[in-house]
């Protein structure tokens, strides 16, 4: 994802009228100065999104940390006029750049006094303003849900704990892999949640005393109840409660020798840092980039080195060094083995993960569990999404944990009608986070027909609340539900929807389980393509899936590199057509020849996929060639992707703990308020409940999509990246935050 960031500060910078310079292999570079500092232009950042590590180079820098090495290397950028400075690096390189910017004065004054520059430079240049992007796999920078290269790295994780976990069944083995991590355990902690690990070993959150006989009975009871594969996943930091190392030797070993299990051990190394990044790496970096700028634009003298992070889905800006001191002091508590702290001190994703990741891995004896008397339904709605099967394994396990009597719904509503409902144990949902599509069986088919039948049912199975996992036809479902509660009294009880459809289309969540696997579905094969059109001259056209939701191909195209993306929510005529042939033919005339366009597949009545792509061949003869695809459902049938996996585990955890806390005193009572009846969305930073009944004023049911939608904020970002004039709004950019940590 570096590349992404460096290609979007480069084009911004040029965009807004800046010169920018390439600085290679990092701090060595600037203090090395000549060609190690370079101007960029708008092509030398084509076609590198799609590639891994980083184009300019980076490098330890011993000289750097001298005042020396610092002196040479404002000397360096002064030659250049230089006095703005965008670092993509972890707390190491971040930390340096604040240094540099508070000597940055006086290390003038001294290049004035030994004459290598003049008075007037002096006060022309007499401040240094740095913004930093966190490059990290480990995601260990506090103060952001996400750093950018954590994403990929678990795509890497996640592809080798897929293949490993095949040949691990054939042979009833356990498996134990390790993974980077030296000092925070984030990849290790999420990667189990996505492939549903029996045990994991974290930094933050060494095992209790007497950990070798609990893990050791979790793997035999995994395997007496004909579970034929262990996965116990190591961070390369992780420790016990006295600060000392546990790897991956140890338990094996531990395993063989109590146990007796043919066991293994996979270190996964360096393949976590290396290959293609996902979609949301070259999307968060795009938009950091962007804002990395903006930042530094709107800097003052007097404002502080600030790191651009992401909350939630809202880029922020925060003063860098309280975020280089909250990341310090997690090693510290953990040096103090203070390990609550360092987990507190970690925010609330990682602690929220940890917390989860106990619940759904470690089942309590049924004895121990108290019972609500509560019957909670599972059912799935619609299009199968990816990540469908996660959710109703978390729903399912988080609700036994809590004491309900789960019931699985097969088929959708009309399996709900014919009574193919029956109860859903701990073990029976084993096995599903790493399978696509829909285990239970989904249809599109709503309940208006049925609710006298799927009422009958209700009763019978004697239901307290309904948990329904789809997309904008479950959203319908729920409201037609709802409608219906003054005939049917049976459906007086608590509903819950979670949206999973690709098409990210469900009013009141700003993500939806399943999108960001169609995306990177998306993303792989624009890769392709690019490639193979690349020096032919062609213009390639891609169609998503996505109805009127243009989400998939306007992120598809910020994360392919795209030159347009036609959309319904932003209507296009045939002038916008030429321009953007107009566009293309001005393209060609540089290095950069081939295009590519992404197109949502009900964008436009009139304006087909055909009929674009037969305008521009006509238009395009002898300039450029056009090819189409048509993508289709290959987006929907993947195996679901880190991201994907992220929203399950936000999302499906709560509706069960919504059951309990909010509605365990009324159990068997009538339930007819509106709050009774939601949807569980993400909005901007928050997991939030929204009433159907709200939400229905800001639906347009006629084009099943949201009224507003945040992404479209992002929309003039693919434009301005593909070098054409667009107006971005800063409204939710400017003041600077403070890092808060999260309570356990």
């Amino acid at each position: 994802g570096m590349n992404a960031a460096v290609r979007a500060v480069v084009r911004m910078g040029i965009y807004v009228g800046a010169k920018v310079y390439f600085i290679y292999e990092g701090y060595q570079g600037m203090v090395d100065g000549g060609a190690n500092i370079a101007e960029a232009d708008w092509e030398s950042v084509s076609s590198i999104l799609q590639v891994g590590g980083t184009i300019i180079g980076s490098a330890r820098c011993q000289a750097f940390r001298t005042r020396e090495g610092r002196l040479k290397a404002a000397c360096n950028l002064l030659q250049r006029g230089i006095t703005n400075l965008c670092v993509i690096g972890g707390d190491g390189s971040l930390t340096g750049a604040n240094l540099f910017r508070k000597e940055w004065s006086g290390l003038l004054e001294e290049l004035a006094r030994n004459g290598q520059i003049d008075k007037e430079a002096v006060q022309k240049y007499a401040y240094l303003n740095v913004v930093g992007m966190v490059g990290s796999i480990d995601n260990d920078f506090c103060g952001t849900d996400m750093t950018i290269g954590t994403d990929s790295a678990l795509h890497r994780i996640i592809e080798v704990i897929d293949a490993i976990m095949t040949t691990a069944q054939s042979h009833q083995r356990t498996f134990v892999l390790e993974v980077m991590g030296r000092h925070c355990g984030y990849l290790a902690l999420v990667s189990a949640l996505a492939c549903g690990a029996d045990w994991v070993f974290l930094p933050e959150s060494p095992p209790e005393q007497g950990w070798e006989e609990q893990m050791c009975v979790k793997l035999s009871e995994n395997r007496a109840r004909k579970k034929r594969l262990n996965i116990i996943i190591v961070a390369e930091g992780a420790i016990d409660t006295q600060n000392k190392p546990i790897t991956s030797e140890k338990i094996k070993e531990l395993v063989v020798s109590q146990l007796g299990y043919d066991t293994r051990v996979t270190i996964l190394g360096h393949v976590q840092r290396g290959g293609t990044p996902s979609a949301f790496d070259r999307i968060l970096a795009s938009r950091m980039g962007v804002e990395a700028v903006i930042a530094l634009l709107e800097a003052t003298p007097g404002t502080p080195a600030c790191v651009v992070s992401l909350n939630g889905n809202h880029a922020v800006r925060l003063p860098l060094m309280e975020c280089v001191q909250m990341t310090q002091d997690v090693q510290k508590a953990m040096d103090e083995r203070r390990f609550q702290d360092a987990v507190r001190l970690r925010g609330r994703s990682f602690a929220g993960n940890l917390n989860t990741y106990k619940r759904l891995a470690i089942k309590l004896p049924d004895d121990q569990i108290p019972k609500t008397n509560c019957n909670v339904a599972v059912i799935n709605v619609g299009a199968p999404a990816a990540g469908m099967n996660a959710a109703v394994r978390s729903a399912v396990r988080v609700g036994i944990a809590d004491g309900h009597r789960m019931l699985a719904i097969y088929d959708g509503f009309d399996g709900f009608a014919k009574g193919q409902i029956k109860e859903i144990g701990w073990t029976d949902v084993g096995g599903w986070t790493g399978q696509g599509g829909s285990i239970l069986g989904t249809k599109r088919i709503l309940p208006g027909k049925y609710l006298e039948e799927i009422a009958t049912q209700m009763r019978t199975h004697s239901i307290n609340a309904l948990l329904i996992i789809g997309g904008f036809e479950a959203y319908l479902g729920l409201l037609e539900l709802s409608a219906a509660r003054e005939k049917h009294e049976e459906f007086c009880v608590p509903m819950i929807m979670v949206p999973a459809t690709v098409s990210n289309n469900v009013p009141g969540s700003d993500f939806s389980i399943g999108a960001d696997t169609a995306l990177n579905t998306i993303t792989n094969t624009c890769d392709r393509i690019k490639q193979s059109a690349s020096g032919t001259k062609r213009r390639v056209f891609i169609k998503t899936m996505g109805g009127y939701c243009g989400y998939l191909a306007n992120m598809g195209g910020i994360a392919a590199g795209a030159d347009a993306a036609y959309i319904f929510e932003e209507p296009f005529d045939i002038e916008d057509l030429q321009s953007n042939v107009e566009h293309l033919m001005e393209k060609m005339k540089t290095t950069i020849q081939r295009g590519l366009v992404l197109r949502n597949e009900s964008c436009s009545e009139n304006y087909t996929t055909d009929f674009i792509y037969q305008l521009y061949s006509e238009e395009g003869k002898g300039v450029f060639d056009c090819r189409k695809n048509v993508l289709g459902h290959m987006q929907q049938g993947s195996q679901e992707s880190h991201f994907s996996s992220r929203p399950v585990i936000l999302l499906s955890r709560r509706p069960c703990d919504r059951v309990l806390i909010f509605f365990k005193p009324f159990i068997g009572k009538k339930f007819t308020t509106d709050d009774s009846v939601c949807v569980l969305g993400i909005s901007k930073r928050n997991v939030i409940f929204q009433p159907v009944a709200e939400l229905k004023q800001q639906t347009d049911f006629e084009h099943r999509i949201p009224k507003e939608q945040w992404w479209l904020k992002l929309r003039p970002l693919m434009k301005i990246l593909a070098k054409y004039k667009a107006s971005y709004d800063v409204s939710d950019s400017g003041q600077l935050e403070h890092v808060q940590p999260w309570s356990v």
